[in-house]
């Protein structure tokens, strides 16, 4: 699986393009469709993964609301720990509330990933003092991620990946 990373808007949000062969997800699609689009190219949208409604990680999605053939995975139609199939994607949910109410990461355990939002950063966490967010299910959350591999990548909705492993160790908000 190849994972692309598109930075839109004026937060920089990251947007990732998840292809395998002539298919992709699309998560977080921030407010530059015409950027995205551009990413995606000739590949075929299966579905949209949106790890929590904030405006810039939403932006574009009305864009793709349009094809009935596109689904939207997002924590209102999410199962906690529930398996999805969707092509050849395959992924595991968890409701990681704490940055918002409706904060999801999404885990693809075969490529060893998450997409989480803007939940975990590179030794940080996201703010909890936005409408919706919560300190103490932000602490909930980051105990439910600390019992996963060390190795498991994390790809955030800002800056740089990093690895469960190096947050255990460097980030003061999961020791």
């Amino acid at each position: 699986m190849e994972i692309k990373t598109v930075v839109t808007g004026y937060l920089d949000e990251n947007c990732y393009i998840l292809a395998q062969d002539k298919n992709c997800l699309v998560v977080d699609p921030g407010d530059d469709f015409p950027k995205i689009k551009e990413a995606i190219g000739d590949l075929n949208v299966l579905g949209v993964l949106i790890t929590h409604s904030h405006v810039d990680h939403i932006g574009a999605l009305r864009n793709f609301l349009t094809k009935r053939s596109i689904k939207i995975f997002k924590s209102s139609n999410v199962e906690e720990g529930m398996h999805y199939d969707i092509g050849d994607f395959h992924f595991q949910t968890f409701h990681t509330p704490g940055h918002s109410k409706d904060s999801v990461t999404f885990y693809f355990e075969e490529e060893g990933f998450m997409l989480i939002g803007d939940f975990i950063f590179k030794e940080s966490v996201g703010r909890c003092d936005l409408p919706g967010g919560s300190e103490f299910e932000l602490k909930e959350s980051i105990q439910k991620i600390l019992t996963f591999d060390d190795d498991i990548i994390l790809y955030p909705g800002h800056y740089e990946a990093t690895t469960l492993g190096d947050e255990k160790k460097n980030n003061p908000y999961l020791k």
